[in-house]
């Protein structure tokens, strides 16, 4: 099982981002996939989580109506789109997967 995820970086307040997370050498299609994040001195937090169809979504309130995660089975890619960053949605997030396998995450900085 490999996980990599990209698109993370430093972006001002309002900005956008959006993360990859690719992966292999498992039925990716048949796998729930999920981000975490974690902050500096902050518990590991769920922020979104998709079905292996992509029919069914769950988000962290913190996140609501500001991301969308989705994927492309074909690529066998899951994205989270981010917008609209405040300065505590900095973190190291990480592509999950069954809760089970994590990436190695990569670092979002919202920052003025």
């Amino acid at each position: 099982v490999q996980l990599v995820e990209s698109g993370g970086g430093l972006v001002q307040p309002g900005g956008s981002l959006r993360l990859s997370c690719a992966a292999s050498g498992f039925g990716f299609s048949f796998s729930n996939m999920s981000w975490y994040r974690q902050a500096p001195g902050k518990e590991r937090e769920l922020v979104a989580s998709i079905s292996g169809t992509g029919l069914t979504t769950n988000y962290a309130d913190s996140v609501k109506g500001r991301f969308t995660i989705s994927r492309d089975n074909g690529k066998r890619t899951v994205y989270l789109q981010m917008n609209s960053l405040k300065l505590e949605d900095t973190a190291v997030y990480y592509c999950v997967r069954s809760g089970t396998y994590w990436g190695q995450g990569t670092q979002v900085t919202v920052s003025s």
